[in-house]
Formats: structure tokens, C-alpha cells, sequence
């Protein structure tokens, strides 16, 4: 059995989700700005860990995302369930490496939008170390030019109070959703280089997420976690 089919509706439904809206008391606006059906990129700033799974517990629709590579290689019972866990939940391993790695993993996202499924990806590629938004990577773009997917942006307040960097378990305390408008970028790259039109298409996707979060915006990509001192 498919253990997407059994792990993704009992966590949301029985496990985590019920307990997540008890201690979060989650505050959503804009949710009918989210497709109900087709594929939709749900393209969201990123405080904390939890962030992944706030948007498939607020979202009507199965939602996918992407997860370190290395929850999926772990061994053991233990790494083989946190392999089965993840996957049940939609994520889509992706290998951080860069290269070869990096496109094969825009190919499994594409496939995702493809079967007309949804999205969700955080164009900072890793959370802000101080609560500002940082400038986004093009993959989020290119994906929305590639698929023809409708854009939707996401903000996400309140995370980082409630699951600090190096913080494990996320303490109780409100966090706020506030989903915009869909943006279409189909058709924007024709005759000109996808690379130029991705980077201005990001910026613009960055811009609506920095109007619905009001966060201070900064023109430089967040540092990874290793890179931070």
C-alpha cells in the first residue's frame, strides 16, 4: 500500500493536525485564493522548520514539498520510518548539493504540478536567520514558467517565536496565514533568456510575499545554516 495514501490524511486529520490547531490557534485569510483544483505553487516565507507543515495543515488539498535528502537515506528502523513518514506527507527529497542534484530535483517538482497536484516551496531555500525576507531563487519561477502553474503567494507569521532556530518542539502560541491572489508567469519567457525573465518573475513573487508578511526585505540570500556564525 502507498503509504502517502495512509500517513498524509491520518496525520492531518488525526495526529497532527487536530493537535497543531489547538496549540497554534492558526488565523487564515485569503484561503480562497488557493485553486481548488489543478496545480498551484504555494510559494511561502520561511521562519521555522514547522513552516512545511502549517501549509498542508491549512490547505483543503494534498500538499507536496520538498525535505532534506537526508530524511529519506537514514538506516535502521528508525531511518526507514522517518523515510516512510515523509514521504506519507507529501515531501519530495532533494539534494542540496547543487548541479546535476538541483535540476533532477525541479524535475520531480515539475512532475508534481504536471499531474495537476500542489506545490509548496520556500524560494529563500532555507529559513531567515533574523525574521527578514531574503531575496528568492529562481527555481520557484522557472517551475511556474515550465508548468504553467498559477503562483500563489504565502505569508507565514509567527513561527519563528513559536519554534526559535535549534528549537525542536515547537512551544504553543498563535500564528497567522494570510494567502494572496494567484500570479500566472505562463508564456513570460518567450524570445527572451528563461534565466533574465526567471530572476525578474522571482522578484515579483517576492515583492507579494513581502506585502502580505510586512517583513523588512533584504537584497541577498540568506545564509544556510553551516554559513551562519
Amino acid at each position: 500500500m502507498d503509504p502517502e495514501r495512509v500517513v498524509y490524511p491520518l496525520m492531518k486529520y488525526v495526529v497532527l493536525g487536530p493537535a497543531m490547531r489547538v496549540a497554534f490557534l492558526p488565523r487564515v485569510s485569503g484561503l480562497r485564493n488557493v485553486p481548488r483544483t489543478g496545480p498551484v505553487i504555494l510559494a511561502a516565507n520561511h521562519l521555522a522548520f514547522i513552516d512545511s507543515f502549517v501549509l498542508p495543515l491549512i490547505v483543503p488539498r494534498r500538499v507536496h514539498f520538498l525535505g532534506k535528502h537526508e530524511y529519506f537515506t537514514g538506516t535502521g528502523v528508525k531511518g526507514q520510518a522517518t523515510a516512510t513518514f515523509f514521504r506519507g506527507v507529501g515531501a519530495i527529497a532533494v539534494d542540496r548539493s547543487g548541479g546535476r542534484a538541483a535540476l533532477d530535483a525541479l524535475d520531480t517538482c515539475a512532475s508534481v504540478l504536471e499531474r495537476g497536484d500542489v506545490f509548496a516551496i520556500h524560494p529563500e531555500g532555507t529559513r531567515s536567520p533574523d525574521g527578514r525576507l531574503y531575496r528568492g531563487r529562481t527555481g520557484v519561477a522557472r517551475l511556474a514558467m515550465r508548468t504553467g502553474a498559477p503562483v500563489v503567494p504565502v505569508a507565514i507569521k509567527g513561527t519563528d517565536r513559536i519554534q526559535p532556530r535549534g528549537q525542536v518542539v515547537p512551544k504553543p502560541g498563535r500564528i497567522e496565514v494570510r494567502i494572496g491572489e494567484p500570479m500566472r508567469f505562463a508564456g513570460r519567457d518567450a524570445g527572451m533568456p528563461r534565466g533574465k525573465v526567471a530572476r525578474v518573475v522571482t522578484d515579483e513573487i517576492m515583492d507579494a510575499i513581502q506585502h502580505l508578511s510586512g517583513q523588512e526585505y533584504v537584497d541577498d540570500y540568506a545564509p544556510r545554516p553551516a554559513d551562519t556564525p
